[in-house]
């Protein structure tokens, strides 16, 4: 007989555990793609104070997928150069908005303010939350999850249930231990970290349009914009004789004054004063059964390049796209499973990153400092390389060997052919549609208000004999209504299956994709990622394809 926790009627289709940033992308997302959901958080209200405080154009992208970004914007500083200073010698600022996005300008707001937007997105979206309730066990089933729930040290305990739980329940994850999937974090010994949110006065600009970077003898500070008016300033550095403590706002004024090189650097009304030591890891993995874990639930992020909040979106929108499929119908086993694989490897190379960074940052003698301060006269963007990244606003994240990626453009046959393999981001375009400049993205991202499509982008090559396979390859994938076809055209134009025409007589959308000259399909999967690739001569291939990954064909979506 099923126990009482099996018969239970289901509480919400997902249950979202932890009501941080990225617990709420997550409740918001699959709100946006229909999904009933309720969120569990223990605090009962949100923080007073900032934490992760930065969007970068990556993530933002994908908020913009699901109708976040621009609400956040709207309380964020857009931020357009990052200077750098390698023991007070200035190097090449970086243009960090010269990136081909959407969203190039990073935007700086605070974790409080991003939290309270969230929010009322997500209960504008019809989401439910509780607060006040701590998770004390979770029990799969072959049906779904149960989570238990108590109210204060001693109160009742409550039973919930769910089809699929999400934690995104923070670095100290309550759900990460009841599944086995704790991990024992490696430290960095004899150094510290402290900070303030404070308004700042000093000689340089107060605009809230740049960021500043100052390698010093002892470790690395940071100045960067809070929203409200206010700076962070945070020292990660050698702690020998440095206090086991809070700092107080004169310590942090004198240490300000003297690595940033200006006497007149004043502090007050501080926000948030604190102190900290580093510790990083990921968990051995990122799903069991019917549970997934997001954001710092899976790993803990060091400070290097404000990477860890952003991280932890891309499993919020990765999660929710696969599980909403999968409510309806729509996806194959292999869709959902692709999730740990694809967000775990990704944590696992972005830690390696971040201690690679973090080791070049704040572990130099004198010998590296006098090295990297010649270094910093001949080499422009010495400071992104000693942040252990050259691409800060994470648009080469990729999935290479996803289980999801089927590439026939790429081998030994193509070795000439450039342009964005399956795994990787599908790049932005210019292309015109009906005598007006537009791109690429509004037709990959939720097509034809399809909140799960999956863009198929099918280019002619510029060759005049590709109408006949293109149209076979838009038949092929008819069965399954939410792949929705794009006509990418170089050549003269056609119509096929009622898709819409791209014009891209100016090849600046073949040229990114690589396709000049080359009749192809790509199939774009609903996080604007590449999945599968082909010439257009070989729709059976893509059908196949669809059957592997999608449930049973389904009449087109309307």
């Amino acid at each position: 007989m099923p126990s009482e926790a099996t018969s239970k009627p289901f509480d919400a289709e997902v249950i979202v555990v932890g009501a941080g940033p990225v617990g709420l992308t997550t409740g918001c997302a699959m709100r946006h793609h229909g999904v009933d959901c309720l969120i569990l958080e223990e605090r009962m209200e949100v923080r007073a104070y900032s934490r992760a405080n930065n969007l970068w154009a990556r993530p933002q992208e994908l908020l913009a997928s699901i109708g976040l970004r621009d609400a956040i914007a709207e309380r964020a500083y857009p931020v357009r150069l990052v200077n750098f200073f390698m023991n007070g010698t200035p190097t090449t600022p970086i243009r960090i908005d010269d990136v081909t996005s959407p969203h190039p300008q990073v935007l700086y707001s605070g974790q409080d303010v991003i939290e309270t937007t969230l929010i009322e997105t997500y209960e504008g979206r019809g989401g439910r939350m509780q607060r006040g309730g701590k998770v004390m066990a979770v029990a799969q089933d072959g049906d779904g999850v149960t989570v238990t729930v108590r109210r204060g040290d001693d109160g009742p305990e409550e039973r919930l249930r769910c089809r699929y739980l999400v934690a995104a329940d923070g670095a100290k994850s309550t759900v990460r231990d009841r599944l086995g999937l704790s991990f024992e974090p490696e430290r960095f010994e004899g150094r510290m970290n402290r900070q303030v949110d404070a308004k700042l006065s000093w000689r340089r600009s107060l605009e809230p349009d740049q960021l500043w970077f100052f390698y010093y003898e002892r470790g690395f500070c940071g100045v960067m914009p809070v929203w409200g008016g206010y700076h962070r300033l945070f020292f990660l550095a050698d702690d020998t004789g440095v206090p086991d403590r809070d700092p107080t706002l004169d310590e942090i004024q004198a240490v300000a004054r003297e690595v940033t090189g200006d006497e007149t650097l004043t502090l007050t009304d501080p926000q948030w004063l604190t102190h900290s030591r580093f510790q990083y890891g990921v968990s051995p993995g990122y799903a069991r059964g019917r549970v997934f874990l997001a954001g710092d639930a899976g790993h803990l992020s060091l400070p290097i390049g404000g990477q860890g909040m952003n991280a932890g979106l891309h499993d919020a929108v990765e999660i929710a796209w696969r599980l909403a499929m999968t409510l309806r119908g729509e996806a194959a086993p292999a869709l959902l499973n692709s999730y740990d694989a694809e967000r775990g490897g990704e944590h696992a190379r972005l830690s390696e990153q971040q201690a690679k960074g973090f080791r070049r940052t704040v572990y130099r003698g004198p010998v590296t400092d006098a090295a990297l301060g010649l270094a910093a006269k001949v080499v422009p963007g010495i400071g992104a390389l000693l942040q252990g990244t050259d691409d800060l606003q994470q648009l080469s994240v990729s999935y290479p060997k996803s289980p999801l990626n089927e590439d026939h453009l790429s081998g030994v046959t193509h070795l000439l052919q450039r342009g964005p393999k399956a795994g990787e981001r599908a790049p932005e375009a210019e292309v015109t549609v009906d005598c007006e400049t537009t791109s690429l993205f509004p037709f990959i991202y939720n097509p034809d208000g399809v909140t799960t499509g999956w863009a198929l982008l099918c280019f002619d090559g510029r060759s005049p004999e590709a109408g006949a396979s293109l149209r076979a390859v838009i038949e092929a994938v008819a069965p399954w209504g939410w792949v929705r076809p794009r006509l990418v055209l170089a050549g003269p134009a056609f119509e096929a299956g009622g898709a819409p025409v791209l014009s891209d007589l100016d090849g600046k959308a073949h040229g990114a994709y690589g396709l000049e000259g080359q009749p192809s399909s790509v199939l774009v999967r609903p996080d604007g990622h590449i999945a599968y690739r082909d010439a257009a001569d070989r729709p059976e291939r893509l059908a196949a394809y669809c059957r592997r990954i999608f449930a049973s064909a389904s009449k087109p979506t309307a």
